[in-house]
């Protein structure tokens, strides 16, 4: 979502005088179906003016204090709907928590510690006032690597994504605030996202991402139905263009998420994704956002547009009321009509000194005391940061740290910012602010900080307690240079703090940590023979270095959130395990991947170039390198541990009996889709055990191979489809089940337009990363 420098005041939609009794006070919505009903009847009381409003958002800079609004329809009680932006957290606001990026919380692998931050953000959002939480993502997926906002999703792997998006609904929603998945897809790159005018008036299109239906099947709408059939309230539809129609305007895309996969929900439109009237609603687009077609223009593309196309025909009045019950179907569904908390007045004062300054003169800022809903949960953050950690190296059990008395800290990453709150410059910012740590990732969704914990800090507190000192040297320039005479004696450990920035807007330049972190490595690493590497980014970066015998330790912890210096001190001196995995692929160079970002380097104002074919079509990240047999630095799914696990050679397969190729459709349809494709259709069983002196935890993981012979060309090698996170005391075993679903069996037949499973051997693989596999089983499924 990009949000403007200037704000619209928009008036409000004329109102007619109260006809019957509001519905507010009936009894609440106990299923979806309950909640279309009552939301039928709500707004079967409305005038055509009155749905219109329901369609068309609101972005007012003088209140209320969201990012998009359904008006008040004060005849019949209803006060309206507010937007907020995430994913990580309550945007704009204080008195608010900074959570862990997505793609850090599917680094954990834990589907509870997902439940949970889920659940704390949601409270958040409700205790704000906020309705509608603006994530989770899924789109960008990451097919390039150099995606600017990879890191607000769960990672390339449509499986470990789904999980992610289902745990992240359920708990959002678990406390009566709407999920908004996004971005409603093929959203895979930030440049040339939107549609731009050039200064001669030529418009350019948004890119075109060209994809055929089993790719999107499989690869991109995967997560989605995985959203649906959590209950997701609504999907927004992004800003590009899919098969050169854009995603807001595409009656085949949305058709397949309210048809096939049986969405009960609404489609909201990105902010200003809108281009057209009844072409986009009549395609299925039920509320648009924010109301005025850009920053500059108070005018909607709905409002009174879409009045004229509805008294011109062009738009059915029953298309406009399926619009308007979808929009408030969840709103019953979640009971928000019931006692829903005020919105907190000071989110507006917080929105406007960060857009505006102090000294806009375009209105007075008048300061109101926050609302602050943090509650405890830095808990979950500082739980959740340590157990996304992935351990990449660990030479001669450098960590966890023991007895060490004298820490060296070196690298700009490890202080407090020293522009204060992170609100910089991230739409024209390449690289991050040069000294300070880096707890999230830039865009619409950046959380203002109430709290930050600097590793520098943390580490601080955490020797002092135990008597010893620490050494810092903070300025890349001077850690280049060798200026290290400050630095006396050379420091037992010395502890280098990296990082990488992006952001929404703008695409990454490279894989490359930013500030020449690879020469401050080598540079400390030629001082200091103890030397560990904890790096923070968005997701994928190179590391040169990682072979340099000196560097015996090596972290990655991505975007942690505001706790980032208690998470890491527990995972360095062994309070907490580095219980993270990697959710994507490490490699050797960026030419190890595939799917470039389009025209990165070289915009192009032809109105018609920007469109790409994603011939790769599956293989992206561990798929293409898979596929094309290439050794990455470190594979997807790797983690190292504090102790060391076995896995049985023993894999047990059990199919249901008498399963058949094709989707029982007699089962009938729930959101996600056909019922039978959600149902039990096998589980693999295997052993895993703790061999080390500590307790952990392990993170066994399927892998299943269809048959190459009935599957049609593009099919991976092998795709995840099974993992658990099992705690093990030292020395415990335990037998894991990991359950299989029909669709985890099925590929998508483009012929049929269904899911099958095919004829012939499938290869069952568990292991402990994509490459680390211990056991096999080949079984026919069909039998």
């Amino acid at each position: 979502m990009y949000v403007p420098t200037l704000w619209i005041c928009l008036a409000g939609l004329a109102l007619v005088s109260p006809t019957s009794a509001t519905l507010l006070s009936q009894k609440p919505a106990s299923s979806w179906k309950n909640a279309s009903d009552q939301a039928r009847a709500f707004a079967a009381q409305l005038n055509t003016t009155e749905k219109i409003g329901i369609a068309t958002g609101g972005y007012r800079r003088d209140g209320p204090a969201c990012v998009g609004t359904i008006g008040k329809v004060e005849r019949l009680g209803f006060q309206g709907i507010c937007f907020s932006d995430g994913p990580s957290g309550y945007a704009r606001s204080d008195g608010v928590s900074v959570f862990s990026s997505g793609l850090t919380a599917a680094a954990t692998w834990d589907k509870r510690l997902i439940y949970e931050r889920a659940v704390a953000i949601g409270e958040e959002f409700r205790a704000k006032g906020a309705h509608v939480f603006l994530g989770p993502s899924c789109g960008p997926m990451g097919r390039s690597v150099l995606g600017g906002r990879n890191w607000e999703g769960f990672g390339p792997d449509p499986y470990l994504s789904g999980v992610a998006m289902h745990a992240s609904v359920s708990g959002i929603q678990s406390v009566g605030v709407q999920a908004c998945s996004k971005h409603f897809i093929g959203n895979e790159q930030e440049t040339q996202r939107t549609q731009t005018t050039e200064e001669d008036g030529t418009v350019i299109n948004a890119l075109s991402s060209n994809i055929d239906e089993r790719t999107l099947h499989e690869m991109y709408l995967w997560p989605f139905a995985d959203a649906v059939k959590a209950g997701t309230a609504s999907v927004m539809c992004s800003y590009n263009r899919v098969n050169q129609t854009y995603s807001c305007a595409n009656h085949h895309l949305l058709s397949i998420l309210k048809d096939e996969l049986a969405f009960p929900g609404y489609v909201v439109s990105d902010w200003y994704a809108t281009h057209g009237t009844a072409s986009f609603a009549n395609a299925g687009l039920d509320l648009e956002m924010p109301g005025p077609v850009s920053a500059d223009y108070g005018a909607s593309y709905f409002g009174n547009y879409l009045l004229d196309a509805v008294n011109d025909d062009n738009v059915t009045t029953s298309r406009l009321n399926d619009m308007a019950e979808r929009v408030l179907t969840p709103y019953f569904f979640l009971h928000q009509h019931e006692d829903f908390p005020a919105l907190d007045p000071a989110s507006a004062t917080a929105l406007s000194v960060n857009q505006f300054g102090y000294n806009n003169p375009q209105f007075a800022i008048k300061p109101v005391p926050a609302r602050d809903v943090r509650g405890d949960h830095a808990k979950v953050i500082r739980e959740l940061g340590a157990a996304a950690t992935v351990l990449l190296k660990n030479t001669n059990g450098t960590l966890p740290l023991e007895n060490e008395k004298d820490i060296g800290v070196f690298g700009n990453g490890a202080p407090y910012p020293t522009i204060g709150s992170v609100y910089f410059d991230y739409e024209n910012a390449s690289i991050s602010y040069e000294v300070g740590t880096l707890d999230q990732g830039g865009g619409s969704g950046i959380v203002r900080h109430t709290e930050l914990i600097a590793p520098l800090d943390a580490i601080r507190e955490r020797v002092r307690k135990q008597g010893g000192r620490v050494q810092v040297l903070l300025e890349h320039k001077d850690i280049i240079d060798g200026k290290f005479r400050s630095i006396y004696p050379i420091p037992d450990v010395c502890l280098v703090f990296l990082k990488a920035f992006a952001a929404e807007g703008r695409d990454r330049e490279s894989l490359d940590l930013d500030w020449n972190a690879t020469k401050v490595v080598e540079s400390v690493a030629s001082l200091c023979s103890n030397t560990v590497v904890i790096v923070n980014g968005p997701g994928i970066v190179l590391m040169p270095w990682a072979d340099n015998e000196n560097v015996t330790a090596i972290l990655s912890a991505q975007y942690p959130g505001e706790e980032i210096g208690n998470s890491i001190v527990d995972v360095l001196w062994g309070e907490a395990e580095p219980a993270g995995r990697l959710p994507y692929t490490i490699p050797r160079n960026t030419s190890d991947y595939g799917g470039p970002i389009f025209n990165l380097t070289e915009p192009s104002t032809n109105p018609d170039e920007w469109s790409v074919d994603y011939t790769e079509g599956q293989f992206i990240d561990y798929r293409h390198f898979d596929a094309m047999d290439i050794e990455p630095q470190y594979e997807f799914g790797f983690g190292l541990s504090y102790t060391t696990y076995e896995m049985s050679t023993e894999l047990t397969v059990d199919v249901a009996a008498g399963i058949g190729a094709h989707v029982d459709e007699s089962k009938g349809k729930a959101p996600g889709g056909w019922n039978d494709l959600w149902e039990q259709a096998g589980a693999v069983t295997v052993e895993v055990r703790n061999t080390g002196d500590r307790d952990g935890h392990a993170v066994p993981q399927l892998y299943v191979s269809f048959p190459q012979d009935t599957t049609p060309a593009g099919t991976p090698m092998r795709v995840l489809r099974g993992f658990d996170k099992v705690h093990l005391k030292a020395g415990q075993a335990k037998r894991v089940v990991l359950p299989l679903q029909r669709r985890d069996l099925s590929f998508w037949d483009e012929a049929t337009r269904q899911w099958v499973i095919p004829e012939g051997t499938f290869t069952f693989s568990g292991g402990f990363s994509s490459r680390d596999l211990r056991a096999k089983t080949k079984i026919s499924v069909l039998g």
